[in-house]
């Protein structure tokens, strides 16, 4: 199990979202010669775009702001225009700008940029819809993984349904809370409309969900997983724009669930539910589909065993232990897994990457003097309050600031201009965070427009080709934690007898290798996400997964299956935040540590781990 997800979830982001290029792009091009722009665009972009023309740049602009197209180009005298939305996918807009405005330029073009639909104040990176979709999601798969191997008996159609319902109606609440008056992300006048969305979307996956784990009982969540998250997440159009994934993924865009909900949500926040109904449409069939293909299920199984069948719990307690005697203590853990899975993942995430800006970000001013560089510190601290933690230093020092640049130790370095070098250098380190590459990079660019001076940019660590956006090692992370906490999980409760640390470190020196090698080698034949360093990354994913691996024993001696949301929690929702991979450390708060082998080994003195399963005195449940 723990190789079948992390193999589908690992090859498929590194796949797809590494090294994202132009497919297919739609663009649309008005005003005078807009036939001629067009067809040149369209020969030198060959199949990166999909060019059109419009009557007028007002019809252009409107076809951007409805989503139509990934961009409008308006060619006037010598110049043109591009109309871009931010709110309809931040990636998007600067992948397209970085596609046309060259070749604007080589045609005699001067090109200017104009975002048409900005996002809000309260959602400045675009996080918002993409994190509440996910949370939404995981809300509809979730509560299958516990409810087929501890209550099998809730599953009976009659009694799930209502469940099902009610529990749209909770998730859809506590989103809405965190998202509206707890972090502002969600407008208060949006209010309703989020709510019956957000209830929607719960529930139509969890309608899906329900027959699919008719079909295959638990492992269903592995079904569930590869269309909601592994082939849900590149045809989404959230993270990535779905015309930088392959066409396959733009076909799935269309009905999978992940795209339905994200799009809703992006129509509903950002551009006031226009365009919204196609995408409920999807998660309304969706959902008649799922009950009634369950119904019809469960029709066919009571024509064949009319008697009924037993549904046999393969996990007797999610606390670990013997079974509790009374159903309602066993219901609450079961509704606590995926609320604190949910409450968590949309509190920590979303938290801290809504609106990431910079706070503190170490940067050095260079200048001839030390006195010069600190007047112009002083000049810009003061109109970036706070962004920046200014040092300063003489042009003698320069090589010094490189390599601290080099060293990660600062974030970049601004070289003032001199009268023999009219130009601001900005010295920086893209492969340390592309984020905080961005960040300085569009700040000081500005500050050198303002100054009527160019930006000759000096990137110490330029990103590969292969990895132009810097994601791969969050990916190999995350592959990595996959691999070490599943196993726990999984041991502990289909091989409960391995459970004992004497029987266990054996299995994890055998298995953390295997693992590492697999992610190894997605990373590199399968995916070339990475070129070389397979040794290196092999022994740090080796070391990495078995220290996953006793982090989640401690909590799994102590509650159990229930120890996947400390170790889940901690790794990845307050890990991925500072890990300074997906965000800059310095645009997000950062914590957290690891824990030692000796606690497992003090654990297990006190409370010696069980290694068969106890259900205790139990009735036979039988199927509808």
């Amino acid at each position: 199990m723990p190789l079948i997800l992390v193999g589908m979830m690992i090859t498929s982001y590194l796949g797809t979202m590494q090294a994202p290029e132009p497919n297919h792009m739609p663009i649309v091009v008005a005003g005078a010669q807009a036939g001629d722009v067009a067809s040149a665009l369209a020969d030198a972009e060959g199949d990166a775009v999909d060019v059109s023309t419009a009557d007028s740049a007002l019809e252009a602009r409107e076809a951007v702001i409805a989503r139509e197209v990934s961009a409008a180009i308006v060619v006037g005298d010598g110049s043109a225009t591009i109309y871009t939305s931010s709110a309809a996918g931040a990636s998007q807009a600067r992948t397209v700008v970085s596609l046309v405005a060259p070749f604007l330029g080589e045609e005699g073009l001067a090109p200017t940029n104009e975002d048409v639909a900005p996002l809000p104040d309260g959602d400045l990176t675009g996080m918002g819809a993409m994190l509440m979709t996910t949370a939404l999601v995981m809300a509809g798969y979730l509560p299958f993984s516990v409810l087929a191997s501890n209550s099998p008996e809730l599953l009976r159609f009659r009694r799930i349904v209502p469940l099902m319902a009610g529990w749209a109606a909770l998730i859809a609440g506590i989103v809405w809370a965190v998202a509206g008056p707890i972090l502002g992300v969600v407008s208060l006048d949006r209010t309703p409309a989020v709510l019956v969305i957000d209830w929607l979307e719960v529930f139509a996956i969890s309608s899906v969900q329900l027959f699919i784990t008719r079909l295959l009982g638990p492992l269903g969540v592995i079904v569930g997983m590869l269309f909601l998250m592994v082939l849900g997440m590149p045809s989404s159009n959230m993270a990535m724009s779905v015309y930088t994934m392959p066409t396959f993924f733009q076909w799935t865009h269309g009905f999978l669930p992940m795209p339905a909900i994200g799009e809703s949500m992006r129509s509903v926040l950002y551009f006031g539910g226009e365009g919204v109904t196609p995408h409920l449409l999807v998660l309304a069939l969706g959902a008649a589909a799922g009950l009634l293909a369950t119904k019809a299920y469960d029709a066919i199984s009571r024509r064949r065993h009319p008697e009924g069948r037993e549904l046999a719990p393969s996990i007797p307690t999610l606390w670990g232990g013997r079974r509790p005697a009374s159903r309602v203590g066993r219901y609450i853990s079961v509704l606590a897994f995926p609320l604190a899975m949910v409450t968590m993942m949309i509190s920590s995430m979303l938290g801290s990457m809504h609106a990431a800006t910079p706070h503190d970000m170490p940067v050095a001013v260079v200048g001839q003097t030390s006195d010069q560089a600190q007047q112009a510190a002083d000049g810009l601290d003061e109109q970036m309050d706070g962004m920046y933690d200014f040092a300063v230093y003489a042009a003698a020092d320069e090589d010094d600031v490189r390599t601290l640049v080099e060293d990660r130790d600062l974030v970049a370095a601004i070289v003032l201009p001199t009268q023999d070098s009219p130009q601001f250098t900005l010295i920086a380190n893209q492969a340390a965070s592309g984020t905080a590459f961005q960040v300085v990079d569009g700040t000081f660019a500005q500050v050198a427009a303002a100054q009527e001076m160019p930006l000759v940019v000096d990137d110490v660590a330029p990103l590969p080709d292969s990895d132009p956006n810097g994601v791969v090692v969050m990916y190999l992370a995350m592959g990595w934690i996959l691999a070490g906490f599943m196993v726990v999980v999984v041991a502990a409760n289909a091989q409960p007898r391995r459970r004992p640390l004497k029987r266990m470190l054996p299995l994890l020196a055998a298995y953390a290798p295997f693992m590492s090698a697999v992610v190894g080698v997605i990373a590199g034949p399968i995916t070339g996400a990475v070129d070389g360093h397979f040794a290196a990354l092999w022994g740090a994913g080796t070391v990495t997964i078995a220290c996953v691996t006793m982090f989640a024993m401690v909590f799994e001696r102590l509650i159990g299956v229930l120890a996947v949301l400390p170790t889940v929690g901690t790794l990845m929702f307050l890990g991925v935040p500072s890990s300074n991979a997906a965000m800059s450390e310095w645009m997000v708060l950062g914590i957290w540590g690891a824990v030692s082998l000796a606690i497992v080994i003090g654990i297990d003195a006190v409370r010696p781990p069980r290694t068969a399963h106890d259900f205790g005195e139990t009735e036979p449940v039988m199927s509808a």
